[in-house]
């Protein structure tokens, strides 16, 4: 019996139909995410990785409706979901198969249940998306937007009483959206989409042309330092959210800080390049975070 077939039986996952189900979302998840997918397995207690598998997947399923075709049918697909997840979750069962291990991993983990209606209801709100005036509209999108999608996977994770640890995950969180938008400035910009505030661009003398052009120039490397020493600054403050998960948790959550931590730094390292594509973090220093933090995990399960 392989690991993947030993987590679903600790996670109490025994019918062909659901087992099936919760199989196919895994794949879905290793296509979208492969690194989550294989840091789930290795460093989480096995029955955690397929209730993780299902939120994940969920998430996938909620990003690609947002995102495929032109603007009002996605709007019409979003609205679509968003009822029949909630009826689905109002009504304890469903037929739809990609919603099926969605409602057993709520049977298993309550706390689920409102981060998942929590995240619908701020989905949509991304498809209105047209840039932020100043860095208080961000700050407003990381609330609106990103914590709510962030908790759907993190509430798993967290201690019974998530009252502190949900402001740390908004810390962390703000750190790891402001990375994505400076990592991804390449693609957001060919989407027509510009992630960082215009206050921002304009306190740097940086102009939207000078990034979509790919200009490199002094004020564009300051801008993006400045971003960098951002998040570096909040993800420290992130980490507290480490010492507020239970033990047996702290492997994969100090492997998601860490590999923001390895982004930010390869991103420094090639800051000149992030208007042509984005930077990603060595796949040896990868490998040797990935394999301290499993030495770790199976130590607790011993």
């Amino acid at each position: 019996m392989g690991r993947w077939e030993r987590a679903l039986d600790a996670a109490g996952v025994h019918t062909p139909e659901l087992r099936a189900d919760y199989s196919r979302q895994r794949r879905q998840v290793v296509r979208y995410k492969r690194e989550v997918a294989v840091a789930a397995g290795l460093l989480l207690p096995p029955a955690m990785v397929p209730h993780v598998m299902a939120a994940a997947a969920f998430m996938h399923r909620t990003d690609d409706l947002l995102d495929s075709g032109p603007l009002a049918d996605r709007r019409a697909a979003s609205a679509r979901w968003e009822r029949e997840v909630a009826e689905s979750l109002a009504a304890g069962r469903t037929d739809h198969p990609e919603l099926r291990p969605l409602l057993h991993s709520i049977d298993a983990h309550p706390v689920l249940h409102d981060r998942v209606l929590d995240y619908l209801r701020a989905a949509a709100s991304d498809l209105d998306f047209t840039g932020f005036a100043t860095e208080d509209d961000y700050q407003r999108y990381v609330d609106g937007y990103s914590l709510p999608g962030f908790m759907v996977v993190a509430a798993l994770l967290g201690p019974e009483d998530q009252t502190a640890y949900r402001a740390a995950c908004r810390t962390y969180i703000d750190a790891g959206q402001r990375l994505d938008f400076v990592n991804d400035l390449a693609e957001d910009l060919a989407d027509g989409r510009l992630t960082i505030p215009e206050q921002t661009l304009k306190e740097h003398g940086v102009a939207r042309a000078d990034l979509e052009q790919a200009r490199d120039l002094s004020a564009v490397r300051s801008l993006i330092d400045a971003l960098l020493d951002r998040v570096d600054l909040t993800l420290a403050e992130g980490r507290a959210v480490v010492g507020l998960v239970p033990e047996e948790h702290r492997p994969m959550v100090r492997c998601i800080i860490a590999v923001d931590e390895l982004t930010s730094r390869a991103a420094r390292a090639d800051r000149g390049a992030l208007l042509r594509r984005s930077a990603s973090p060595g796949k040896l220093a990868a490998l040797r975070l990935l394999g301290r933090e499993y030495v770790r995990a199976r130590r607790l399960r011993r």
